[in-house]
């Protein structure tokens, strides 16, 4: 009987390829998110996991405005957020939400969903 052995030959090459391409996200984001501090006189973060489609970066900034990016994984979000340096919650509670500051078009959107005209 022959001993068999696997080879990473194709595989390695592609794990090292996602692993760049990580890397350039994650970079990309942190850039996004060091903009939208700079915009914001600093920010905070939350990461919520959104299943197959990535990870989602809640921002808000210190002077109440807010947005949010769409990372491809939960891991890259976490690296762009670190890369960032800004500080990360680990859940959008009553405290951290009570610094997003909304305006007219918001509260317009929230009453049309209420009532099914969103």
């Amino acid at each position: 009987m022959a001993d068999t052995q696997q080879v990473d030959g194709a595989s390695g090459a592609k794990d090292a390829k996602d692993a760049k391409r990580a890397e350039r996200d994650a970079a990309r984001l942190a850039r996004q998110i060091g903009s939208f501090a700079r915009k914001h006189g600093g920010a905070e973060s939350q990461i919520a996991y959104l299943g197959e489609r990535g990870a989602r970066i809640v921002l808000v900034g210190e002077d109440g405005g807010w947005g949010d990016l769409v990372a491809p994984t939960y891991a890259v979000a976490e690296r762009a957020v670190e890369t960032a340096g800004i500080t990360r919650h680990e859940t959008f509670d009553g405290e951290f939400a009570a610094k997003v500051r909304t305006g007219a078009y918001e509260w317009k959107r929230m009453a049309g969903i209420q009532v099914g005209n969103g």
